[in-house]
């Protein structure tokens, strides 16, 4: 028998980034636990595999193109959201980019503004809708709702030439630390995660590499790289019931890279 907890039936989570990497790892994770779940990504295409992919392991699921540095494209895809699954009770902000390889003084205004406006403004953008729509149910007697950031190591590790990278992803923590003492009163909780070196789209050309396999492998305790499906548990922890008294976490999820 199941854990009563963790059965996420009549839950729905909204994934940011949601139709490839860690996104699309959580989301199977949740569909698997009963959930229906609503990815958001610019690519079309993606969202529509996606979408194929966790229907054929029995869950329901949509997609929306979305922007998440467009304000009124994130309001207007929220709503749009809600239309479809009637609420949101958790919320995943996990679309981001990377940063371009460049050095501090050489960066210019155009690149910097490039990843704080989908890794830190897209966020608080998202967030807002869904602080708001989970205030309101809480409001009116239906109190629930997860709000979780994908940050990353680099929030709290030195990341040479990615100091806007960095900085997008260190401000994550300090807000959503916020957001849980704010919305704690709605039985709203609020944590980040911090994913190692996961094998994604976005790491892709850092595995390519011979000369940083060689220098980092090395460092990872569980002698393999992270997989999307690691995050899949975390996710299901969060959206339960059994999470109901843990808010402000920070889950460093990295195989034991950073201890070492």
């Amino acid at each position: 028998m199941v854990f009563k907890p963790f059965d996420l039936t009549g839950r729905v989570a909204l994934i940011t980034g949601g139709n490839g990497g860690i996104g699309l790892g959580m989301a199977r994770g949740l569909v698997q636990s009963g959930a229906e779940v609503c990815l958001w990504g610019t690519n079309a295409d993606k969202n529509n595999r996606a979408v194929e992919a966790l229907t054929a392991l029995g869950g329901r699921a949509t997609a929306f193109v979305c922007d998440v540095a467009d304000e009124a494209a994130v309001e207007r895809t929220f709503a749009a959201s809600l239309e479809a699954h009637g609420r949101i009770d958790g919320c995943f902000a996990n679309a981001g980019v990377g940063g371009r390889n460049t050095a501090f003084d050489e960066m210019t205004t155009e690149e910097w503004d490039r990843v704080i406006g989908v890794n830190q403004s897209g966020v608080f953008y998202t967030f807002r809708a869904a602080a708001r729509h989970m205030k309101e149910r809480a409001l009116n007697g239906d109190a629930f709702g997860r709000l979780v950031g994908t940050a990353s190591l680099a929030a709290i590790s030195g990341q040479a030439r990615g100091e806007h990278y960095a900085q997008s992803k260190g401000g994550l923590v300090a807000m959503i630390k916020a957001l849980a003492v704010e919305y704690a009163r709605y039985n709203v909780t609020a944590h980040t995660l911090l994913p190692g070196w996961t094998e994604t789209d976005m790491t892709q050309g850092a595995f390519s590499n011979p000369k940083f396999v060689e220098n980092v492998f090395k460092r990872m305790p569980v002698r393999r790289w992270g997989k999307p499906d690691d995050f899949a548990a975390i996710a299901i922890y969060i959206m339960s019931d059994a999470s109901s008294f843990h808010t402000a976490e920070t889950f460093l999820i990295d195989g034991g890279y950073f201890a070492f």
